[in-house]
């Protein structure tokens, strides 16, 4: 499995909305239920409110195997959230006169390419050209085995850079690990004691730290890909992505930090005005996310099986945070429930409904498909009795029939519809339309 560290982004349509002051709890239980019942997620959301908690809930389990539930403080990797806590610690360390966003990395990194050029706010912005090695073909190959820092760095120094720093942006993991690095040099203390120090127990964030081995006997999430049920899915080392991605957290503890960060009480305002000061799409540190007519201020991450969203709404002083452990519906799909729900926006509780096909008519779908629109061909076969789709130079996923001839992946928002007399395939995504022949 690829490993990004930010994965998931929460794409959601313009218009107008407001705050719903007593929004109904009991159908947005009742649509928890439904993906708990249907196997589509397992994970936990929080919705703060002028800093007080207005909804929480968590289905699934921490570990499926020993039949450990999940509740409001299992614990999850949070992927690239972590970006959100390292450029804060960068942040103070530049208050404090130990940094300055133009200063250049070549001091502390000579071995990295075009150090002397890049500069921790590029680092911080992803502007530094610097290659993510979780891009690496054998990345998969050793990630769940412990790293030394200089083993990293190694890795890191053998990236060939993508372009001239500052030149544009282009997403790197590499980036903050470096940045994490740096801390522990400029501070001469682990990553996980400066998150204590700093963040986690000036703001009261009893359950985010540094992530270690897994141990769901003391309610830590196992992650899990869904294929005919949960399967494990493999443990990256927390060595590797340290401040990149490492941070184990939950959704109360995420709003908490949201509430604190936007409330002005993490850093100053001019720090936190330079980690919104957007680029590209990237502050520091930050992403914006879109809901209805409002941009929020936040990250998404991605690890493992893990998947997760934090953001903040300035003017409804609203926050909202998901951590999962397994999914197999498009997470997008959950926080514009339950965000759709908090605003007063309607929303569907999903029936999930499919249909048994036979192999005979599923035969009759298989093969290789090409389009004119898309620089990517989409081979089609039957395993029993169902359709597994792959694209070229992708991992394979399976189709589930919901009419005649149409299927879905419902984890990436994927609708194909079969037109076998014609020998084509229409497919739908992200609202774009496209049409493949079979060859």
């Amino acid at each position: 499995m690829k490993i990004t560290w930010w994965a998931f982004v929460v794409l959601m349509v313009l218009g107008m909305t407001a705050f719903s002051q007593e929004f109904d709890k009991g159908k947005l239980d009742r649509y928890f239920d439904t993906l708990a019942d249907h196997d589509k997620f397992m994970g936990s959301v929080a919705v703060s409110r002028n800093g007080e908690l207005v909804y929480t809930r968590s289905v699934g389990f921490t570990d499926v195997g020993k039949g450990f539930p999940a509740d409001e403080h299992s614990l999850y990797r949070i992927g690239s959230i972590s970006k959100t806590f390292t450029s804060v610690m960068v942040m103070k360390a530049v208050e404090k006169g130990k940094i300055s966003l133009d200063q250049t990395i070549g001091k502390y990194f000579p071995m990295v390419p075009n150090a002397e050029k890049i500069t921790v706010g590029q680092l911080l912005q992803h502007r530094s050209g610097i290659h993510s090695f979780t891009d690496n073909p054998d990345y998969s190959t050793w990630c769940t085995q412990p790293k030394t820092r200089e083993e990293l760095l190694a890795i890191i120094a053998g990236g060939k850079s993508e372009f001239e720093p500052g030149s544009k942006a282009a997403y790197s993991n590499s980036n903050y690990v470096l940045l994490s690095i740096l801390l522990e040099k400029i501070y001469r203390k682990p990553y996980g004691r400066l998150l204590k120090k700093q963040i986690t127990k000036p703001h009261g964030l009893k359950y985010t730290a540094l992530g270690g081995k897994i141990d769901p006997e003391k309610n830590q999430s196992l992650s899990y890909k869904y294929d005919h049920g949960w399967k494990s899915e493999p443990e990256t080392d927390i060595s590797v992505p340290l401040g990149a991605g490492g941070i184990v957290s939950t959704p109360s503890d995420l709003v908490k930090f949201s509430d604190a960060l936007f409330g002005g009480k993490v850093v100053s305002a001019k720090s936190l005005a330079q980690m919104s000061d957007f680029r590209d799409q990237f502050g520091l540190g930050l992403i914006r996310l879109p809901f209805y007519d409002r941009m929020a201020p936040g990250h998404t991450g991605g690890i493992d099986g893990f998947a997760s969203v934090f953001c903040h709404f300035p003017g409804d002083k609203i926050s909202y945070a998901m951590t999962s452990n397994g999914s197999n519906t498009n997470t997008n799909n959950i926080s514009i429930a339950v965000l759709s729900a908090v605003f007063g926006k309607p929303y569907e509780i999903p029936d999930f409904k499919v249909i048994e096909v036979s192999p005979e008519t599923l035969d009759q779908y298989a093969g290789v498909y090409s389009s004119e629109q898309l620089p990517v061909k989409i081979t089609i076969t039957r395993e029993s009795n169902r359709l597994i789709a792959q694209g070229t130079g992708q991992p394979s996923f399976p189709l589930e029939a919901t009419a005649q001839d149409q299927f879905k992946f419902e984890q990436a928002g994927i609708v194909m519809i079969f037109q076998p007399t014609e020998k084509k395939m229409i497919l739908k995504q992200g609202g774009g339309t496209f049409t493949f022949t079979r060859e």
